[in-house]
């Protein structure tokens, strides 16, 4: 039996592909609040059920696991399972887009939506890329099981659900980190650091304050409310934000509301773990209050200790935890979120750790500057790092397929900052989406996928799953051999 070209398959799907993503991307599939039926609200679920509905359409077994979680089934020869780990939920998405968030506009060859790259366009990418083997007849050694995430980016809750009740599989990769290939990722934090006040003296008073949308993005915006007790007259911090504006070049503004002055702050966002490719909201307005005098000694010690402490470093150096290693470099401190509001003010913090340092080294070491300024520590969720040497039998398949289908040989195995579901099985990695030298789109504004890229994608995920699910038909083509330079 003769079976047809998997890369002219995947190429001959690229309409119902677009269409089948702009459908996902126009989900607007944020966790919520849970309903009944629905763990993570609403958005998620419909992408869920439009993904599973998808599935079976087009003969796939599929699994829903009480709605936490499921999976997309190609079956194999034998009992061993690989699988690709994907999400279907995405971060908030941010302010001062040029696109509908929602909307999945193509323009010049690109396809923009939240969740275009992270990590809705590589999910479509690998279920084309399995809809394609399928159709070809291609027969395989292995299952091969796209697992569908859907708490990926907030608490895993949905995974480890999931996994409590279907069996791991053998081994995988996961379509949400970078090419070429991942063989390591940094430990993940993610707390608050909370400060109690005092009753507040006469005096201005910081009556509010609000900024981020989620500990793993950085602050694109920030909102303060001040009030003189003993003046109407905000002239003097009106002409300080004036001042404040102009020498450090942001974007800052004030304005009148009843008794009160309105202080906004307007950053840039990017993924939390790579900060340095953002404007932190909160950053900026801290560095701001920084210069006022409030009459709560309470509030002036919050703030310094924000200045002082983190403000615009992004490695944790001032706070007692800037560490490094070989491996995986330095580690990576975003403030993702403040909130102050009555008797209390609070930061969400994220940080990315090296490889070889554990969580309580980074807890201990931040202490003596918290304790000094009373702050207490509400520990969430983290995730240990990961680490897989770059000679390891599957990195060094995924880089012989990622070399086949691109020609470029000058990129090595990579640690990133990132959290992947990796994390969350054992001989799992992270292997693409986006490709070397592209920018990081991942929770920023104006998200997209380049269409080329997302058919190559396709392309490379079928040739991975074909090499490691052991295709048996002799005769079949799924891609390029290992060492040839032509892209496919």
């Amino acid at each position: 039996m003769e079976y047809l070209n998997i890369n002219d398959k995947i190429e001959e799907n690229k309409e119902e592909m677009l269409k089948t993503l702009r459908e996902l991307i126009a989900i607007k599939s944020v966790e919520a609040p849970e309903e009944s039926g629905m763990p993570f609200g609403k958005g998620v679920q419909e992408a869920f059920s439009y993904m599973l509905g998808k599935a079976e359409a087009e003969g796939f077994a599929t699994r829903d696991t009480d709605h936490y979680g499921g999976h997309i089934d190609l079956p194999g020869e034998g009992d061993g399972v690989m699988a690709i780990v994907g999400h279907l939920d995405v971060v908030p998405e941010g302010t001062d887009w040029d696109h509908d968030p929602y909307g999945g506009d193509i323009k010049d060859g690109r396809l923009y939506g939240r969740g275009s790259i992270d990590d809705k366009g590589p999910v479509i990418a690998a279920f084309y890329a399995m809809k394609a083997i399928k159709d070809s007849g291609l027969k395989l050694n292995h299952t091969i099981r796209l697992i569908l995430g859907l708490d990926e980016e907030t608490g895993w809750k949905g995974m480890e659900y999931y996994l409590s009740r279907v069996k791991a599989p053998d081994f995988g990769f996961t379509p949400d980190g970078e090419f070429p290939a991942i063989h390591g990722e940094k430990g993940i934090l993610v707390f608050q650091l909370a400060k109690k006040f005092s009753q507040n003296n006469q005096g201005l008073e910081l009556r509010s304050l609000k900024g981020g949308n989620a500990p793993n993005m950085v602050a694109d915006s920030a909102r303060a409310v001040v009030r003189d007790k003993l003046s109407a007259s905000y002239e003097v911090r009106k002409e300080k934000a004036a001042e404040f504006r102009k020498e450090k070049n942001v974007k800052i503004h004030c304005k009148g509301v009843g008794k009160s002055l309105e202080i906004t702050v307007q950053g840039v966002s990017a993924h939390g773990a790579r900060p340095e490719e953002g404007v932190n909201a909160v950053s900026i307005m801290m560095d701001f209050l920084g210069g006022l005098n409030f009459a709560n000694d309470d509030v002036n010690e919050f703030i310094e200790f924000y200045n002082r402490h983190i403000c615009y470093e992004l490695h944790g150096a001032s706070l007692g935890c800037g560490f490094s290693d070989e491996p995986s470099g330095e580690l990576v401190l975003n403030v993702g979120m403040v909130e102050l509001k009555g008797k209390s003010g609070s930061f969400t913090v994220n940080i990315r750790y090296p490889v070889t340092m554990d969580a309580e080294q980074i807890y201990a070491a931040m202490m003596p500057a918290l304790n000094k300024y009373e702050f207490g520590v509400v520990k969430g969720k983290g995730h240990d790092p990961i680490y897989v040497p770059a000679d390891d039998p599957m990195i060094e398949t995924l880089m012989d397929v990622y070399r086949a289908h691109t020609g470029d040989r000058d990129s090595k195995p990579v640690v990133i900052g990132g959290g992947t579901y990796a994390r969350a099985f054992k001989n799992v990695v992270a292997f693409g989406a986006n490709f070397p030298g592209e920018p990081e789109l991942a929770h920023q504004k104006n998200e997209f996928i380049l269409i080329d890229h997302l058919l190559k994608m396709a392309q490379i995920y079928a040739d991975a799953i074909c090499r490691l699910g052991v295709a048996c038909e002799p005769g079949s083509e799924p891609g390029p051999e290992p060492g040839s330079d032509g892209e496919q």
